[in-house]
């Protein structure tokens, strides 16, 4: 674990260089552990892959007092038998299915993604479907959700001239991280379908069908049903 300033009331808190689910894990547990423990000298957090940025009120705790929190709150994260450990062993996290029309109607790089892969599109949207993934940050765009990761024989670095529009409810992929665009937005995501399912709704609660460290599985559903749950085929640009 590595702590750096990352501004004048918020420090940065590293627990290492990977996308591995376990650290992903000691992340969500350090935010429920330090929101605990700091109460309402803190203004927030964001959590990422492997790291979590706190921002604290400068008028009530400083640098050195917040420091002094983490590393007695989070003495041996992740260590078995160690008090964070098992304080964190208790995050909620929940298993969401979204839905996804899958097509070449829906997604256009489907068949950039064939060619690439040497697998038949039929492939790449069973794949795609087969696996539970994580949520590892949101972020982007509020409820950008990165999840991931996508089975390597479909991984696809993001286009090399991205769009400047993608539609709502547009499913990505982006070397091995798949995500759904929540809003109309550019993006340089390789597009394979669309999601009926509103990924950030601000009058509703909560605001999001997902928090880092979900679990989020894909289920294919026909041009019929898409329709049927309120999706809409927004046009590229």
């Amino acid at each position: 674990m590595r702590i750096e300033v990352a501004g004048e009331n918020s420090l940065i808190i590293y627990f290492g260089d990977t996308t591995a689910p376990e650290i992903s894990a000691q992340v969500q547990q350090a935010s429920q552990i330090l929101a605990a423990a700091l109460g309402d000298k803190l203004i927030d957090q964001v959590t990422s892959y492997a790291s979590l940025l706190l921002i604290f009120d400068p008028l009530r705790c400083d640098h050195l007092d917040i420091r002094a929190v983490i590393h007695r709150e989070l003495q041996d994260i992740g260590g078995k038998g160690s008090s964070a450990n098992a304080r964190g062993s208790a995050t909620t996290s929940k298993l969401v299915e979204l839905p996804v029309y899958y097509s070449e109607e829906s997604g256009p790089e489907l068949t950039l993604i064939s060619q690439n892969s040497g697998l038949s599109i039929d492939e790449i949207i069973a794949l795609h479907q087969s696996l539970t993934y994580r949520v590892y940050a949101i972020g982007f765009a509020p409820g950008f959700a990165f999840l991931g990761q996508v089975d390597e024989r479909i991984a696809t670095p993001r286009l090399s001239t991205p769009r400047l529009k993608v539609p709502r409810g547009a499913v990505g992929i982006a070397d091995r991280q798949t995500a759904i665009y929540p809003d109309v937005s550019p993006g340089g995501w390789n597009l394979i379908g669309l999601c009926p399912t509103r990924m950030f709704n601000p009058e509703a609660t909560p605001t999001m069908p997902v928090s880092v460290g979900d679990e989020v599985r894909f289920k294919a559903i026909s041009r019929e049903e898409f329709f049927s749950l309120g999706g809409e085929i927004g046009a590229l640009a």
